[in-house]
């Protein structure tokens, strides 16, 4: 989510006042609704440009050209764009929106798997996973009894499953959760009503603070920086192997059909590895 909220700002100062004078789809998987079309934008001026969770939403005078990156999507801005439409293919590009000085930005996705996902409409919450988002973290009704009732109603549900699930909480998603987790010495498998009042208090406190400390390294930094910021910033995601920056034990993960948990044994733990079922499957 900060880096989406960053985009968000990015694109406040671009497009906002600008029109929409061409919207191009080179990946057809990408674009998930058909009425209102794609070509609804043109001629369009962008008032706004909002994000709820991980959506990006642009404001076309009442007609929303919405998107979610997915994760290995991504967005690039360039000062000049071509002025022949791009031809659909294979390649990374799943959409070009051109404005009026030819400017604009392309929506890209890297692999195979194509998650990445365009929406045309008229109403925000006509997008099915933005009306089923949880509270957005960020926000000032986000309070520490709201956090508790999200964790009393999961139960026994783990820590990390809840604080990555958008539809309990918008927006921490996998990287942010480890990070979270980490600074509040919270196991990613400790049941979320396990916790105490004073407990999610403290939680409730190093989520705001942690989402609030990533979008403030990201402010004023252009699209095509973000991603290298977050890795930046990141004490234990991604860094398995490595030494914990807090206690120097070394970060371990755990490893699931799709992604991957980080975490430090002796700040989170109690020193004890957690159990990694799909590589002890390989080992065995």
């Amino acid at each position: 989510m900060p880096e989406v909220e960053s985009l968000k700002r990015f694109l406040t100062e671009r497009c906002a006042g600008r029109t929409v004078a061409r919207a191009d789809l080179a990946a057809f998987t990408a674009l998930k609704t058909y009425d209102p079309p794609l070509t609804a934008l043109h001629g369009l001026p962008i008032s706004e440009v909002r994000r709820r969770g991980k959506f990006l939403a642009l404001d076309c005078q009442g007609l929303w050209l919405v998107f979610h990156l997915a994760r290995a999507g991504w967005l690039r801005w360039r000062d000049e764009l071509p002025a022949t439409p791009p031809r659909p293919g294979k390649g990374p590009l799943a959409l070009r929106v051109t404005l009026d000085d030819g400017s604009g930005f392309e929506l890209t996705e890297a692999g195979t798997t194509r998650k990445l996902a365009v929406y045309v409409v008229t109403d925000l919450d006509l997008v099915p996973h933005i009306a089923g988002l949880g509270p957005d973290p960020m926000a000032a009704d986000f309070t520490p009894e709201v956090l508790g009732a999200i964790l009393a109603r999961a139960g026994r549900a783990q820590l990390k499953g809840v604080l990555r699930d958008q539809r309990l909480i918008a927006g921490i998603g996998n990287a942010y959760s480890d990070e979270i987790l980490h600074t509040a010495r919270l196991s990613p498998y400790k049941p979320a009503s396990g916790l105490d009042a004073e407990q999610v208090a403290a939680l409730h406190e190093v989520i705001r603070t942690e989402l609030a400390g990533a979008i403030q390294r990201a402010e004023g930094l252009a699209a095509k920086d973000l991603k290298g910021e977050k890795k930046l910033g990141m004490q234990v995601h991604g860094r398995t192997g490595q030494p914990c920056p807090v206690c120097g034990d070394t970060v371990r993960e755990v490893s699931f059909h799709d992604s991957s948990l980080q975490y430090c044994p002796t700040c989170q733990t109690g020193g004890k590895p957690l159990a990694d079922r799909r590589m002890s499957r390989l080992l065995k």
